[in-house]
């Protein structure tokens, strides 16, 4: 019996086994040493300079081309961050100066260690109601500290290769998530859109409060709002014009013209907040509410505040981090998702180095709380318009920075006068395309299952909390995909011998791997086809080439399974199976029977036979 199991099962186990051993001993061969110099000299090699600072890939061959390029596309997206700025300080709760404080240090870090020429990185609308979310009581100490905390943990994924973890939420999650953040946002501005001033920390909240101090409104206010809006969403529509594309048989002029047209359309942002200052300046001064006083000039350069004071008591670190709470973690995720997502849909068709593109985030966060700035990420609407700007290199964002750095240095002064209504404007203008209503349908044909967690992250993060939804919505997922694993189909067929007079065997033919959770699930439908259509007496093979490998709880459950066909007398025969999974099974299982192929189901079943003989003499001995 011992020969006709060896002759079944083992004969690659063994060659497996005696492979490894060979693999292992040759590995321990490599002394401490060697295994560092090798690493020393990858990480010190020039293939590794260019991935983890690429501007050493793009600068040798920057020509007045690029320059022209990043020039238009810096000044366009200067133009644009400059107002958004000053509006996703007020959504974050600080003061509009905390705003451009975080629109210049991410422009320069990124320009050094980014790999995506298209992206910029600042302020966003999710980064700043999720930083409202987690600054207590609007003190800026905490936000610069999550900046700081954010860019310390977004770099130490960076370097634990982490970035995989982000594969685990699906784009269902990130559509879902997304659509209700704006829809939050949007909501938080309408006090602003209507002049009344309130304090609301939800959807239902925000829309409550609007309704009771509904007479409150100022006409003023929400008429210079509802035609901002109108005419940022007009000047939008602009770029998308015949009139605004450049032709190759233009002229010169009328090329400039085309260009002037684009640019007034990607520029419309600080146009609009401009015409609304000067009206607001040249009007009766309790005509519009407006921003008021912003701290003059630039930042000072210094490190984040790992302390602060709340009501003459100092509050230290330690305290500081405890009251931010789940805020350390969901703040980097968010980063993180934001950023890679950008970078991919801006790649042009090319691979995305995430890991390098943390980096880059990392840093840009770490430098930027020196500076006094609030989380920051990357920006979908300024990337979008850096691209079609023109924009050639990520050296673009110097001129970015230098103009938000020029508008901090000389007209901070003159921002008191924007009114609020209009920085509510541009807020609502920006967000209102991120609901991504155009996702369900696609979503729908593609796999039905997948509006669960697409639409339990939309609904708790819009009712409940936007971090409670990601994690709502990750657990969604996990449960279908842990579900999957544990009920795998299985197929179970009939093949009839070659003379049709009955069957020969059932097939059962599990469609995915064989571990724990699954192996309970797997050995009853296993029994199900040898006491159901094998009649408890014709043979059953169990198709093993969907199993990748075994552990275990499945090993001792394919034991168990075997020892039930035993009684019965039946045949069971596993076919198709890697030498991983035979290593396994023959680990434990001395009677198992192993066909290399279906050519060998036959001889299998032989053996089969000639080892139910063995156990029946075996058994009578016994007995006698």
């Amino acid at each position: 019996m011992k020969e006709e199991k060896k002759l079944a099962s083992l004969g690659k186990a063994e060659e497996g086994k005696s492979g490894k051993l060979t693999m292992n001993q040759n590995s321990n061969t490599r002394s401490v040493s060697d295994i560092v110099q090798a690493r020393a000299r990858k990480f010190f090699s020039k293939k590794t300079l260019h991935q983890r600072l690429p501007i050493t890939q793009w600068l040798p061959k920057y020509n007045l081309e690029s320059l022209e390029g990043d020039m238009v596309a810096g000044l366009t997206v200067g133009l644009t961050v400059i107002p958004q700025g000053i509006a996703y300080a007020l959504v974050a709760g600080l003061t509009p100066n905390y705003g451009l404080y975080s629109a210049f240090m991410g422009c320069f870090v990124y320009m050094f260690l980014g790999s995506c020429k298209d992206i910029t990185i600042g302020p966003t609308a999710i980064m700043s109601i999720m930083t409202h979310e987690y600054s207590v009581d609007k003190n800026p100490d905490y936000a610069i500290l999550l900046c700081f905390l954010s860019g310390i943990i977004i770099f130490a994924a960076a370097v634990c290769n982490l970035g995989f973890l982000i594969t685990f939420i699906s784009k269902p999650v990130i559509a879902g998530f997304t659509s209700a953040a704006a829809i939050s946002i949007a909501s938080s501005q309408l006090k602003g859109l209507f002049g009344l001033s309130y304090q609301s920390e939800s959807v239902i909240e925000a829309f409550s409060k609007l309704f009771e101090n509904i007479g409150d409104t100022r006409w003023q206010d929400l008429t210079l709002g509802l035609c901002s809006i109108v005419v940022l969403l007009l000047m939008r529509k602009l770029k998308d014009l015949k009139i605004t594309k450049v032709q190759p048989d233009d002229s010169t002029y009328v090329r400039i013209g085309r260009k002037m047209l684009f640019l007034i359309s990607v520029g419309r942002n600080a146009i609009v907040v401009i015409v609304a200052g000067i009206i607001a300046f040249a009007a009766k001064s309790d005509t519009f509410t407006l921003t008021g006083d912003i701290e003059a000039g630039l930042p000072a350069f210094k490190a984040p505040p790992f302390s602060t004071w709340d009501n003459g008591t100092e509050i230290y670190f330690s305290e500081m981090v405890s009251n931010v709470g789940a805020g350390i973690i969901i703040i980097p995720l968010i980063s993180i998702l934001e950023s890679i997502a950008i970078a991919s849909a801006f790649a042009g068709g090319k691979t995305i180095d995430a890991t390098q593109e943390m980096y880059a985030l990392g840093m840009c966060n770490i430098l930027g709380a020196f500076v006094q700035s609030i989380p920051v990420t990357g920006s979908f609407s300024r990337t979008a318009v850096n691209s079609t700007s023109g924009v050639k290199t990520p050296a673009g964002g110097i001129v970015t920075g230098l103009l938000v750095v020029l508008a901090l240095a000389f007209l901070t002064p003159y921002f008191k006068y924007i009114p609020k209504a209009t920085l509510s404007a541009v807020i609502i203008c920006a967000v209102i395309f991120m609901v991504e209503y155009e996702t369900v349908r696609p979503i729908w044909k593609a796999r039905q299952l997948d509006q669960i967690p697409l639409w339990g992250t939309f609904l708790t993060c819009l009712f409940w909390k936007l971090e409670f939804g990601i994690l709502v919505g990750v657990g969604i997922n996990l449960a279908i995909l842990l579900y999957g694993v544990a009920r795998p189909k299985v197929n179970v067929s009939t093949v009839l011998r070659k003379d049709e007079s009955g069957p020969h065997y059932v097939l059962v033919e599990p469609r995915s791997g064989l571990f724990f959770p699954s192996v309970d699930h797997i050995r009853g439908q296993v029994t199900k086809a040898g006491v159901g259509p094998a009649e408890s007496s014709v043979m059953v093979v169990v198709d093993c080439k969907h199993f990748t490998g075994i552990d275990y709880t499945a090993t001792k459950g394919m034991k168990s399974l075997c020892q039930d066909f035993e009684r019965r007398h039946q045949p069971l025969v596993f076919t198709n199976v890697t030498p991983g999974v035979e290593r396994g099974l023959c680990s434990l299982i001395d009677d198992i029977v192993i066909a290399r192929s279906s050519d060998q189901i036959d001889a299998a079943y032989k053996i089969c036979q000639h080892l139910q003989l063995l156990n029946r003499y075996a058994v009578s001995s016994k007995h006698s």
